[in-house]
This record gives C-alpha cells, sequence and structure tokens, in this order.
C-alpha cells in the first residue's frame, strides 16, 4: 500500500478545541474578580484605619478636656510650710463666686458650702444699694465686686459697668487699708480678670495708693495658648481650676493676711443656659473648688494655729424670667447671699438683711485694724461681728428742719451727730464736719434746725459707740 499525503486531523500548534477558549477565559476573568476584590479590601481597610484614627483622637481629646476642667477635682496635696507671711496670725479670705442667685444656691447640692456654713452661718443678702436713691447700684459684675471692696455703692466709687472707666480711688478698698496701716502685710489675688487687680484695686497707681500685691495669679483669660478660648466657655472652667490651684498652693505655703479669689464659670453658664442644669452642674464643681480652699485653710489653722474668716459671696443674682439676665433692680437680681465660717455673728446681721457692703468693714474688724476716720466715715457698710450701736439711718429735710431717724442695737452711750455741707472726700480733700447734737442712742429720733448751714447738700454722719453711719440728703 502506497504512502498518502491526506492528514485526517491536521496539526495546529494553537487548539481550536472550544473547551480550552472557555478555559481561559474563565482564568482572565477570575484574575480581573480577584483585582476588584483585593482593591475593595484594601479601601474598607483603609476606611476602617481612619475612623480608628478619628476614634482615638477624639478620645485624646475628651481626656484632655476633662483633666484640664478638673486637674483633679479632688484637692491638690501641699503640706502646709512651715513659712508663714503676713503681720499677723490672723487671716481674712473671701470668693466672689459670680452670678448666683440665693434661690439657686439654696436648691443646690452644696455639700462642702453646706459644711462651711454648718460651723459658720449663711444669710441672705443684697446688692444694688438702695432702689429709688443717689446709691443705686447697677447689678453688674465690676461695680459689685468694688461694692465689696470698698464697703461702698456706686454714688462713691463711680464704677456703674465692666467698662471701670473711671473708678475714684478716694474710697479705698481692704487692700489699701492693710498696706497702708501694715506696710508688711501680705495680700494677695487669685482671679480670671486682669481688670481685677488693674483697674478695681489700681495696682501700681499713684492715685490708688502704689499697693502692690505680694501673690498675684490672674489674667487668664488672655493666655489663649493654655486657655483657648471656645463656645461653650469650657476655657473659663479650665482657667478657674487653675487659680483654684493656685490659691491652694499659696495659702498652704505662704498664707497672705488678705486674699481675692475670683471664679467666674456660673456666671458664664448663666447668662448661656439660665436657670438650668447646666448652672447647676456649674455650682457643683464650685462647690468642690471651695472645699478645696476650705481644706487649705484648715490646715494652716491646724498648723500654724492661726485664725481664719472665710467669706463667700456673689456679685448679682439673676432675672426672674431666664436666668440669663442681670443689671437691673427686681429683687432677685438685687438678692444674693453670704456664707461665713465664722459663728460668731452680731444681732444686725441676725435681725437684717445684710449687704454686699458690709463684708469689708467686716474683714477689718475680724484682722483688728481701725479704719482710719476719714474713710470710716464714708462707708456704707455695717460689721457683721462685733458690736453694733446703730443702723438704717434715714432723713428727712423740711424747711430748715432736718429730722434724723435710726435704728438702736446696742444702748451703750450716745450717738453724735456730725453735719458737713460739702463733699470734698470726692475729690481726694477732707470735709469740715460740725457737731450739731449729742443725744442719747435710746432717742432713735432727732431734728435739729440748720437755718444756720446753708446749702442745698448735707452729709450727716451718726457716731456711736461701736460704729458710725453716714446718709446724704439734698434740697
Amino acid at each position: 500500500m502506497g504512502q498518502s499525503n491526506y492528514q485526517l486531523f491536521p496539526i495546529n500548534s494553537q487548539s481550536t478545541d472550544p473547551l480550552d477558549d472557555a478555559d481561559g477565559n474563565v482564568d482572565d476573568y477570575t484574575t480581573v474578580n480577584n483585582r476588584k476584590k483585593n482593591i475593595l479590601r484594601w479601601i474598607i481597610l483603609a476606611v476602617v484605619l481612619i475612623l480608628i484614627i478619628i476614634v482615638i483622637i477624639i478620645i485624646i481629646v475628651v481626656v484632655v478636656n476633662k483633666k484640664k476642667s478638673k486637674e483633679k477635682a479632688t484637692i491638690l496635696v501641699y503640706n502646709c510650710s512651715e513659712n508663714s507671711t503676713g503681720i499677723s496670725n490672723r487671716k481674712v479670705l473671701f470668693i466672689i463666686a459670680d452670678g448666683i442667685p440665693a434661690d439657686v444656691l439654696e436648691r443646690a447640692p452644696i455639700p462642702n458650702m453646706k459644711k462651711i456654713q454648718g460651723i459658720g452661718k449663711y444669710k441672705r443678702a443684697y446688692v444694688g444699694g438702695d432702689v429709688g436713691t443717689y446709691s443705686e447700684t447697677a447689678t453688674i459684675s465690676a461695680p459689685g465686686y468694688i461694692n465689696l471692696l470698698t464697703g461702698t455703692w456706686g454714688n462713691k466709687h463711680n464704677v456703674y459697668d465692666n467698662k471701670i472707666s473711671n473708678p475714684n480711688y478716694n474710697y479705698k478698698n481692704i487692700f489699701r487699708l492693710i498696706k497702708e496701716q501694715q506696710i508688711n502685710g501680705t495680700i494677695g489675688i487669685f482671679s480670671t480678670w486682669l481688670d481685677n487687680r488693674v483697674k478695681l484695686i489700681g495696682e501700681g497707681l499713684a492715685q490708688a495708693g502704689n499697693i502692690t500685691f505680694d501673690f498675684k495669679f490672674d489674667g487668664y483669660e488672655l493666655d489663649l495658648k493654655n486657655f483657648p478660648h471656645d463656645s461653650q466657655s469650657l476655657y473659663i472652667n479650665h482657667i478657674d481650676q487653675h487659680v483654684i490651684n493656685e490659691t491652694v498652693k499659696c495659702i498652704t505655703n505662704n498664707g497672705p493676711d488678705a486674699s481675692w479669689v475670683y471664679l467666674q464659670y456660673t456666671d458664664d453658664m448663666g447668662h448661656a443656659y439660665g436657670d438650668s442644669l447646666q448652672m447647676l452642674d456649674a455650682i457643683n464643681i464650685l462647690d468642690q473648688q471651695i472645699g478645696q480652699i476650705y481644706e487649705a485653710i484648715q490646715c494652716r489653722i491646724n498648723q500654724h494655729k492661726e485664725e481664719w474668716l472665710l467669706v463667700i459671696t456673689t456679685d448679682h443674682g439673676r432675672d426672674i424670667h431666664t436666668g440669663q439676665s442681670h443689671g437691673g433692680q427686681s429683687e432677685r437680681e438685687r438678692t444674693t447671699w453670704i456664707i461665713m465660717n465664722h459663728n460668731e455673728t452680731n444681732n444686725y446681721f441676725e435681725n437684717f438683711q445684710p449687704s454686699i457692703v458690709d463684708i469689708m468693714p467686716t474683714m477689718m474688724r475680724f484682722l483688728n485694724m481701725k479704719i482710719p476716720l476719714e474713710s470710716e466715715r464714708e462707708i456704707d457698710g455695717i460689721p457683721l461681728i462685733g458690736p453694733v450701736s446703730l443702723v438704717k439711718p434715714d432723713l428727712n429735710l423740711s424747711g430748715n428742719n432736718l429730722t434724723i431717724k435710726w435704728k438702736t442695737l446696742n444702748k451703750t452711750g450716745n450717738v453724735k451727730i456730725w453735719l458737713s455741707t460739702t463733699n470734698l472726700f470726692k475729690i481726694g480733700l477732707i470735709d469740715n464736719y460740725t457737731l450739731i447734737g449729742d443725744v442719747s442712742i435710746e432717742n432713735e429720733i432727732a431734728t435739729f434746725n440748720i437755718e444756720k448751714y446753708v446749702s442745698n447738700f448735707y452729709k450727716i454722719i451718726l457716731d456711736g459707740e461701736y460704729n458710725m453711719v453716714n446718709k446724704w440728703i439734698s434740697r
């Protein structure tokens, strides 16, 4: 049989089998699909990582803010130093907690403040001067502070708003009175506002007595690096806690003769939220902070055998409708409060409503420091401790007949009645007073013909055995 050139199955290097083509397409599809799946996995992983990083950042921010706002809720532990500055074993410290109405404080859970008033006293007080008279003063922060500092109302210290544009330094504040009597007396200020020291006290100003604070921690509202501002006023909370920590350090290590602590956060919460849970939370924070100060004071008392007068108050109340505003003369805006760790208060404190101007003469009396006569004649406040002769002077001028009334609290001695037709003290000079009467303090009334004292203005001083009061009247 011969060889044939015919091939039943032609030889081809590339398979034409349809099954082989199908396998190749499947491999290509699988590869592409796997790539898509891998890309999707990486995208999901990246998103998860980004979310984790965001959560971590949020946690860090929250933790840092909590740490700043509290800098520990419990008291920073300091051992009372053996060093003791000042000239006496009697010390005073007053705290102004901004903008807390009496009714709000009274329903707040404040264990530390209640502990203090438990060994001392609590009483509703007032600000704003006498409504509708020459002494009426706005229920605003800066006027409230200087009411306390000088023991006078706005017609004298001349601060009617927070601009503090032209304070009258002739009406001396407690720190100036201390430094002028005891040059080695030590004073401290712990505050958010720089204006409290620079404007209200007038540190370093010749017209304000050239006084200098021995210890000063303030102006933190200007420190944007350490206390960046935020819309929720958390930075004020942080500042207040920083102020507290510096106060505690200074008390425990130095024990100044007189100190002022100012705390602002409660007022910020009042303006933002009014009568609210936020306001009560701010008061709770305040109470913890006051507890820290009180523990530091107790440390001084126990280790140095010192006597401390702690006074806590507020500068104004709030409006009755929302609790967000103040400045007017409504009862709630005027009604404040005083807490003291001193329980030996007098019958004026017990039987009358005290005011913010009573705190300065109270502290001076506790320190056993006499207010100079020219300044004492201008003081509108009454000491809340020790004996008091008379309160509540009232004047009525009918023609040339001047009728003077008062309330007697101690029957010892007479009351000397002085009259001046000038107000030179306002410009730094001395008024000339004439003694027009010396009558029994029990009378509670005296009438004089003042025809020979020709004037449209009169300043009257009632000088009792234990205190004096003043009243002005114009024709």
